[in-house]
């Protein structure tokens, strides 16, 4: 038998060998939970409802920009807040235009409290304006292959195209989360700011589940008039983590703790 002949055979031994059965979809366990959720135990999802549809990301968003600032500004530089920044709407930390905070001053505010002074503040100093900052925001979608999303808002406030996939957030989130300080401040239940002209500033957490939730410790809430309530909720217990995605939920706190509780006595084993 030539070689041409043995390539042919192998190639029709293959096309006709079974091919591997593609992975179940994870089960809709919670119709009512959320128009769009994920449920992942310990880097799996093992529930979902309709995870890759395209939803209004609200302050959902900030997780990016947080990481971006992170990875690229240097917290310990103080940074000077614009007059748009100052007069950002929505959740606000109360910045005035001109003062100068710490960078990672702003990233707390913004993760913490939502703040959008702080966010907009942040952006504009990592990347010289809100629009270029966008812009990085989708490169770094793109290279990370999230094709789901598209971003419009460094903070979250509802634009034009702008959609995020349950999907893809839960890949953002665990890429901040391998994030020392992005994992430490998301955490905390409250913020207290300091201006470089001496000015406190203070902000409790918008995480209803911090401190009522055994476990959890993050990661970020959101509502605007179309994404509707939502939150990235992360807990761990005995070395397990669960983490659980809402995109336009109708009771997000409760419904957030009662399917965490739920994962943590229905995991599946580790392996």
């Amino acid at each position: 038998m030539t070689i041409l002949a043995v390539a042919a055979a192998a190639a029709l031994l293959a096309a006709q060998a079974p091919r591997p059965a593609a992975p179940p979809a994870p089960l809709d366990r919670f119709p009512e939970a959320a128009p769009s959720y994920l449920v992942a135990v310990d880097g799996r999802v093992i529930w979902a409802r309709a995870p890759d549809a395209p939803r209004a990301p609200a302050s959902l968003s900030k997780i990016l920009t947080a990481l971006l600032v992170l990875e690229t500004a240097t917290p310990g530089d103080w940074l000077t807040v614009s007059e748009r920044a100052a007069a950002e709407t929505g959740s606000r930390l109360g910045l005035r235009a001109g003062e100068k905070v710490l960078v990672r001053d702003a990233v707390a505010a913004m993760l913490v409290a939502s703040a959008n002074d702080a966010c907009r503040a942040v952006a504009e100093h990592a990347a010289g304006s809100a629009a270029a900052f966008v812009a990085r925001m989708n490169g770094r979608a793109a290279a990370m292959g999230l094709s789901g999303s598209r971003f419009a808002d460094p903070c979250g406030h509802d634009a034009k195209g702008q959609h995020v996939t349950a999907s893809d957030l839960w890949r953002i989130t665990r890429e901040a989360l391998s994030n020392a300080e992005f994992r430490r401040t998301v955490a905390l239940p409250s913020v207290r700011v300091t201006t470089r002209e001496g000015r406190v500033l203070a902000a409790t957490t918008s995480n209803a589940l911090l401190g009522r939730l055994p476990g959890a410790d993050g990661v970020k809430t959101g509502f605007t008039s179309r994404a509707g309530k939502c939150v990235v909720a992360r807990a761990e217990r005995d070395g397990r983590e669960v983490i659980v995605i809402l995109l336009g939920a109708p009771d997000r706190w409760w419904t957030a703790a009662a399917i965490v509780e739920r994962a943590f006595a229905e995991a599946p084993p580790r392996g």
